[in-house]
C-alpha cells in the first residue's frame, strides 16, 4: 500500500508558517503533494522586525530565491554582527562579529590561540582588540559592507553576513513565492481539532463555520499558543526561565534619521535589553525585560524614551516564557517556531530555529504512519539544536560586572547549568569553548562574547609557542594588513544597498 504523504497543513502563517510553505513547495512540489496553509488575519502575527544570523543564506539557496530581490522586496539592510552595550559595565561595549577571527595559520591550533601568544608576551597595549582581526568588525566599525569574496592569498575567509528585514514583509514575500508554486491558503480560524480514535493521529482542523481541512500531516506554527502541539497533542513545556528571566518586550518602530547600520545593536537596560534593528525604511526597537522587575507601562514609556527618531507606532507588548517544549515532533504533528519554543532575540537565533526544523523535517521527511524511531530521533537533534544556544545566551547574563539593579544583581549570581559552567572554566582556563560538532554557535563567537564580557584566559594552546616570535609579528602584520586591504574596497553599507536596489531604496531620513 502507497504510504506517502499526499497532503500536509501548516496551521498559522507568519515567518514560520510561510517559510515552510515555502521549503515544502520547492523541495517536494514534485511529488504530488498538496499543501494547505490556514491562517486568521483576526489573530495575527507576533513579527516585529527580524535580524538574523549567515546560516539563512542556506535557506535562500535551498528556495533558490534571488538576494537582490529579497532584499527589495522586505526593505533589508545587511548585517554584519551585533554590537552589546553596557553589558559587562555601564560605558563598555563589545562586538559579536560573524565570520572566522584571523586567518588559517597551523592545523589544530586556532589563531586566538596565537593572539593569547602575543597578548601574553605584552601585545595588543591595555585593551587589546581581537577584532581588529576581522574583516566584518572592521567593516561593521566603518559603516561599511561587500559580499563574499573568495579566499584570498592571505588565507582570509570569505565576508560572512545576515540580513535585517521587515518580518511582516517576509511572510509576505514568501507567501507569494509558496502560492506561486502550488501552495493553497486558507483564511480562517481554528475552532476544533479532529483526532483518530485508535492512532491519536490527526486527521482535520475545523473552522469556525465548520470547515474541515484534512491532512495526512500538520505543521503547528501558531506561535506561542502551540494550538496543536500543546494544546491538543500536550507536548509539555521544559522552562528555562530561571536562567533566562525575560519574559516580556515592548516593541515600536521609529523612522529612519541616519544610514542603516550594517548591524543590530543590543543595549542592555536596567531590567533587560534594548535592540536597534536598521531597516531601509525605518528602524525597529525593543525592550526585552524581567516583568518581576519592571512592569509593562515602565518598559513601554522608557522604551519611547530612548528611540533615536519619530515613533511610527505604539509600543506593542508581547509575553513569553523561555524554553522548549519536551517534544517537538508527536505522531503527525511538528511544531515549527514559537509554537516548538523560545529562545529570545538577543543573538537573533529565532529564524535560524525555524529554519532547523523545515530543513530537519525535510531530512526525516516520514510517510503516514511517522516511524516512532525517526519522530524520537528529531526530538533528539532539536533539543541539541537548543541547548547549546540557551547556554550561550546566558552567558551574556551571567558573565557581567553588573549589580547596579536588582535584575542584574540576580543574573550575576545566578546559578547556571553545568553544560555553561564547563565551558567558562575551559575558557577561563586556556581561552577555548570547544563548541560541539552542531553547535551553532562556534569558536570565534563564544572567544568574542566572553572576552567581550570580560573573562581573560589564563592561558592557551601550547602548541602556539612553536611558532617564532618574528614569524607571529609578521604573521600578524600580514593578517592585519589583507584585512584593512579587503576593508578598504568596500563602499559604504548605503552605496551597497543603492546597488542592490536602486537609488529608490534610499529613504530620506527624519532629521
Amino acid at each position: 500500500m502507497d504510504r506517502r504523504l499526499r497532503s500536509i497543513v501548516i496551521v498559522g502563517g507568519g515567518t514560520a508558517g510561510w517559510m515552510s510553505a515555502a521549503a515544502l513547495a520547492k523541495v517536494c512540489g514534485r511529488q504530488n503533494l498538496d499543501i494547505t496553509l490556514v491562517e486568521s488575519e483576526q489573530i495575527g502575527t507576533v513579527g516585529v522586525g527580524e535580524a538574523t544570523i549567515p546560516a539563512i543564506q542556506q535557506f535562500n539557496k535551498l528556495i533558490e530565491i534571488d538576494e537582490d530581490e529579497f532584499v527589495r522586496e522586505t526593505k533589508a539592510t545587511f548585517k554584519l554582527g551585533i554590537e552589546f552595550v553596557d553589558w559587562r559595565r555601564l560605558g563598555h561595549s563589545y562586538f559579536h562579529q560573524f565570520g572566522l577571527i584571523g586567518a588559517a595559520i597551523d592545523k589544530g591550533v586556532s589563531f586566538s590561540d596565537y593572539w593569547l601568544r602575543w597578548v601574553a608576551e605584552g601585545g595588543g597595549g591595555a585593551d587589546p582588540d581581537i577584532l581588529q582581526f576581522n574583516a566584518e568588525t572592521v567593516a561593521a566599525r566603518l559603516g561599511k559592507f561587500g559580499r563574499s569574496l573568495p579566499t584570498d592569498r592571505a588565507g582570509l575567509p570569505a565576508i560572512n553576513y545576515a540580513f535585517q528585514f521587515d518580518a511582516s514583509l517576509y511572510a509576505a514575500f514568501l507567501r507569494r513565492f509558496a502560492e506561486k508554486r502550488g501552495v493553497r491558503r486558507v483564511e480562517g480560524k481554528i475552532v476544533d481539532v479532529h483526532r483518530n480514535g485508535e492512532s491519536g493521529f490527526i486527521e482535520a482542523v475545523e473552522l469556525a463555520g465548520g470547515k474541515r481541512i484534512p491532512g495526512d500531516f500538520f505543521l503547528d506554527c501558531s506561535g506561542f499558543r502551540g494550538l496543536l502541539i500543546e494544546g491538543e497533542m500536550k507536548a509539555g513545556f521544559e522552562d528555562w526561565s530561571h536562567w533566562l528571566p525575560c519574559d516580556r518586550a515592548a516593541a515600536m518602530p521609529c523612522e529612519r534619521v541616519e544610514d542603516p547600520t550594517p548591524f543590530t545593536r543590543s543595549t542592555a537596560r536596567e531590567a533587560g535589553w534594548q535592540w536597534r534593528i536598521p531597516l531601509q525604511h525605518r528602524t525597529g526597537n525593543g525592550y526585552v525585560f524581567s516583568s518581576q522587575y519592571l512592569s509593562e507601562d515602565e518598559a513601554a514609556t522608557r522604551l519611547a524614551e530612548r528611540v533615536d527618531g519619530p515613533a511610527i507606532a505604539d509600543p506593542k507588548i508581547l509575553r513569553f516564557t523561555a524554553g522548549q517544549r519536551k517534544r517537538n515532533w508527536i505522531k503527525n504533528c511538528l511544531a515549527v517556531g514559537l509554537s516548538s519554543g523560545f529562545l529570545e532575540p538577543l543573538e537573533s537565533t529565532s529564524i535560524h530555529l525555524v529554519q532547523a526544523a523545515v530543513t530537519k523535517f525535510l531530512d526525516f521527511f516520514p510517510d503516514r504512519d511517522c516511524n516512532p524511531d525517526l519522530v524520537d530521533r528529531f526530538n533528539v537533534e532539536m533539543h541539541r539544536a537548543y541547548e547549546p544556544i540557551r547556554d550561550f545566551l546566558i552567558a551574556h547574563y551571567k558573565v557581567t560586572e553588573r549589580d547596579d539593579t536588582p535584575f542584574w544583581a540576580y543574573c550575576k549570581n545566578m546559578s547556571i547549568p553545568d553544560s555553561l559552567q564547563d565551558r567558562l572554566d575551559l575558557f577561563r582556563a586556556r581561552g577555548n569553548a570547544l563548541p560541539q560538532f552542531n553547535d551553532l554557535f562556534r569558536e570565534g563567537s563564544w572567544f568574542a562574547v566572553l572576552w567581550g564580557q570580560g573573562i581573560r584566559p589564563q592561558s592557551y594552546h601550547a602548541i602556539a609557542n612553536a611558532m617564532p616570535e618574528d614569524q607571529l609579528l609578521i604573521t600578524l602584520k600580514n593578517v592585519r594588513a589583507a584585512i584593512q586591504e579587503r576593508v578598504d574596497a568596500m563602499p559604504s553599507h548605503e552605496t551597497f544597498l543603492e546597488r542592490c536596489c536602486g537609488p529608490s531604496s534610499a529613504v530620506p531620513v527624519s532629521r
